[in-house]
């Protein structure tokens, strides 16, 4: 089949989307990757095609927020959080929109991908399904659907289980529609008045799931707040480590079971600042010396680490994640969606402290689920961090806790689930196109 994958140019969903171009053509597919010019070469070398989304609706991946410098000055909140929907998702769907239709004009696909986040999608998803190919989104994510306590994304609010709680949910709902759903209902179907489409009334994400022939959601059910579900969605696991990408550092002797490792990241995206967590860890640490703490930098140079560096801490730029979390007791991260189901996948518990993009509901999930403590900050003190560590390390609820959902996503072939829901949707629409040649009988 030739299958066109459009993903937000932003690492926490181009990543996913390679794991699943490997799978795809390793099963003889072709695959052509419609995303940002910053990772042309990543997707040659795996030997998909690449084309390029608009330079209008690109991001810089050092500086997400160079083209808005708005949102570099507007505090955590909020207003925030809908101006970062607004300029990064909604005002670039018509660009990503017209030159995904330029694409599949170019390739005649048989099934698209996309993720939960690249609205450029929804245009066609609202249009007529017979002048579309299938389309399978998959979740980069939380999954964005609606939940029985009526509590909105982004805030990180646990379920709600007494009934005082869901009345401060009723109060902060409603702030949140005034805010941010209002206002985007509103300049999402301005938007797409302009294509001759909507109006819609739910959240551009929870109608991506809605929408969708199906969705991929990469990780376990157990990770998701329980409530009802539209068919579409599929939990398929988290994708496979690609091994070797980096080679071991040169202290990787040093990981031999006489300390306990701590690992300690900021991702790839939120790490302009590593005093917001790694500083803070090195510090809550350095005087345990029962500790191997291991700090990744995301790709950023070591020396960006402000120090002083304890001598119970090791760094990397990259680290290889399937040889360190084999190895990790620990995970300290300030909440990245797909790292934190790579650790729970290997049974590691986590403690997590971070309130940007998903983080917030990520690292509530995180709580909830008892693999590990969520902090609620996005600037824990080195105090706090000692704190939580030590309990994770030494009450054994969070490993069980976390033993058990490693067994549930080892319980999903994860590669075998892409290919069936992949190969279910496009068999579903030739039979679909077939059914509507013969007519009514």
């Amino acid at each position: 089949m030739k299958i066109v994958i459009a993903t937000t140019p932003a690492p926490g969903h181009v990543n996913p989307m390679l794991g699943i171009a490997r799978i795809l053509m390793d099963e003889g597919h072709k695959v052509v990757a419609f995303t940002g010019s910053a990772f042309k070469d990543r997707i040659e070398k795996t030997g998909a095609a690449f084309r390029p989304i608009p330079r209008s609706a690109d991001q810089d991946l050092v500086d997400p927020f160079a083209k808005h410098p708005e949102l570099k000055t507007l505090p955590p909140g909020l207003e925030l959080l809908r101006v970062v929907i607004e300029r990064l998702f909604i005002d670039t769907i018509p660009a990503q929109h017209a030159s995904l239709q330029e694409v599949l004009k170019e390739v005649p696909a048989d099934v698209v991908l996309g993720d939960d986040c690249f609205l450029g999608l929804l245009p066609t998803l609202l249009g007529p399904r017979s002048k579309r190919p299938p389309i399978v989104c998959f979740g980069t994510s939380i999954l964005h659907w609606r939940r029985e306590d009526g509590a909105p994304e982004f805030l990180g609010l646990p379920p709600a289980v007494t009934q005082a709680q869901r009345q401060a949910y009723a109060a902060i709902t409603q702030e949140h529609d005034n805010v941010v759903n209002q206002p985007l209902a509103r300049r999402l179907n301005r938007c797409l008045k302009d294509l001759d489409l909507g109006p819609v009334s739910t959240s551009p994400f929870e109608k991506m799931v809605e929408l969708a022939d199906a969705y991929m959601q990469l990780t376990v059910p157990s990770f998701e707040f329980p409530r009802t579900l539209p068919s579409s969605v599929r939990f398929v696991g988290t994708l496979p480590i690609i091994p070797n990408q980096v080679p071991l550092p040169p202290w990787a002797n040093e990981l031999d079971g006489t300390r306990k490792v701590v690992l300690v990241t900021q991702g790839t995206v939120a790490n302009h600042d590593f005093n917001l967590l790694v500083a803070p860890t090195l510090a809550a640490l350095a005087d345990q010396p029962d500790l191997l703490v291991v700090v990744t930098a995301g790709g950023r140079q070591i020396d960006a680490i402000p120090g002083p560096i304890p001598a119970n801490a090791r760094l990397a730029s990259y680290l290889p994640f399937e040889w360190i979390l084999s190895k990790t007791d620990v995970f300290v991260t300030n909440g990245g969606y797909g790292s934190v189901n790579q650790a729970m996948s290997f049974g590691v518990p986590l403690v997590c402290a971070g309130l940007t993009e998903d983080k917030a509901d990520v690292n509530a999930r995180v709580g909830w689920s008892g693999v590990g403590i969520n902090l609620e900050t996005n600037t824990p003190t080195p105090e706090a961090l000692r704190t939580a560590v030590r309990r994770v390390l030494d009450a054994q609820s969070y490993r069980a806790r976390a033993s058990l959902m490693a067994e549930e996503f080892a319980r999903i072939d994860t590669r075998a689930e892409i290919l069936r829901i992949v190969r279910q949707s496009s068999h579903n629409a030739v039979a679909g196109s077939c059914a509507a040649m013969r007519g009514p009988t």
